[in-house]
Order: C-alpha cells, then sequence, then structure tokens
C-alpha cells in the first residue's frame, strides 16, 4: 500500500511537471508572397478554344496547424483591376459591368471552411469564393505544401499549387452574345488553377 501510494504522488508530481511546461506553437502564419503567386484562369471562346489570363495581384494568408493540417485556414484576396490576358482591350472590357464590375466588386475573395487530407501532398480545401459580390462554396485540389526551405534572406518559404473550376454565370457574371451557328462568345465553364508561394517571415525582407 505504501509503495503504490508513492508511485501515486510521483505519477501526480510527473504530471504536474508536464503541464506546468509550456506548449509548443501549434499554428503558424504563412503570407502569400504577391511576387511570386498568381491565378490563372481559362475560358472558352467562340466554342473553337481557350482565353488565358491572370491575376497578378494576390494577397492572403494561411494559419497553418503544426499538429494537424486539417484544422488550418486560408484567406485570399485577389485584386480583380489586375486581370491580364496580354490583350488590353480585352482587360479593359473584362474590368467593366458587363463582366467583373471592378468599379463596384475591386475584390475577389476565398476564405475557407474545411480542409480535407485526400493522399500524400494532397488537400481537398472547400470554401466561399466570392465573385462580383456574390458568394458560393467551392472545392479546390490542392497540392501541397511542399517540403519548407530556408530562402537566402532566413525565411521560411513553401508552396502550393490547385485548381477547380467554376460556371461564371452563377456568380453574377452574366453578358455573352450568340452566333449564327447557335454557339456563343463566351463559354460559362472557367477552368481557374494557382501557382502561391508562401513565406514565414524571419524579418520585415522577403526578397526578390
Amino acid at each position: 500500500m505504501h509503495h503504490r501510494f508513492i508511485a501515486r504522488i510521483r505519477g501526480i508530481g510527473i504530471l504536474a511537471m508536464l503541464l506546468a511546461l509550456p506548449a509548443g506553437a501549434a499554428n503558424t502564419t504563412w503570407k502569400i508572397d504577391p511576387a511570386h503567386s498568381a491565378a490563372h484562369f481559362s475560358v472558352r471562346h467562340l466554342g473553337i478554344s481557350n482565353v488565358r489570363g491572370d491575376f497578378t495581384k494576390i494577397a492572403g494568408a494561411v494559419q497553418l496547424d503544426d499538429q494537424d493540417i486539417t484544422k488550418s485556414t486560408v484567406e485570399v484576396t485577389i485584386d480583380v483591376s489586375s486581370v491580364d490576358t496580354r490583350v488590353a482591350d480585352r482587360d479593359k472590357d473584362l474590368r467593366s459591368e458587363r463582366f467583373f464590375d471592378v468599379a463596384n466588386y475591386p475584390t475577389l475573395t476565398f476564405k475557407s471552411k474545411k480542409i480535407e487530407q485526400v493522399g500524400e501532398g494532397k488537400l481537398k480545401v472547400t470554401g466561399d469564393l466570392t465573385i462580383r459580390g456574390v458568394t458560393k462554396e467551392v472545392v479546390l485540389e490542392v497540392e501541397g505544401p511542399t517540403a519548407p526551405i530556408k530562402d537566402p534572406w532566413g525565411n521560411q518559404r513553401t508552396g502550393v499549387t490547385g485548381s477547380t473550376k467554376i460556371n461564371r454565370q452563377d456568380f453574377g457574371v452574366k453578358w455573352n452574345a450568340k452566333l449564327d451557328s447557335g454557339g456563343v462568345v463566351v463559354g460559362d465553364e472557367v477552368a481557374i488553377t494557382f501557382d502561391i508561394e508562401l513565406v514565414k517571415a524571419a524579418s520585415a525582407k522577403t526578397g526578390n
């Protein structure tokens, strides 16, 4: 009985010491590096080819749970005026009220609601995508994050790539015109891909 009592007291003491130890950081913030990130889109034109473009101004962050990636969160904001299809007149049209209506809806946002691990290095990220003031749930197929590296400036970096498809009509991007053949000028399905570089800064300087 005496020995069991002593063992119990020791056990309580060890537990108390463990509880007194500082907990490791469970979450880390990784910010999107806009200089090395972009979102790309592709839409059918005249039913015969694909027109591709980019949004080049992206900001946001990932709150990464170091113990369980499925508990992480993602928030992304895209400056819609940064749309670039390599044709100035087309970009101007995309910024107009016929499409993105940048004057009234200058940003596109995504906020995650659920992250699932579906394979090694593969995630399914469900969240709310807002375009032109309309919010719909979408699912992103994501590869990464890659193994972190330290850049020449002392920052930790990692990367993710991903994709999804949306129907632009669901988000109020409705303009179109019919062709004599019965088709339309612009397809409704839009394929979206993205390449994102994330940085956990050791200092304010993030490099070039």
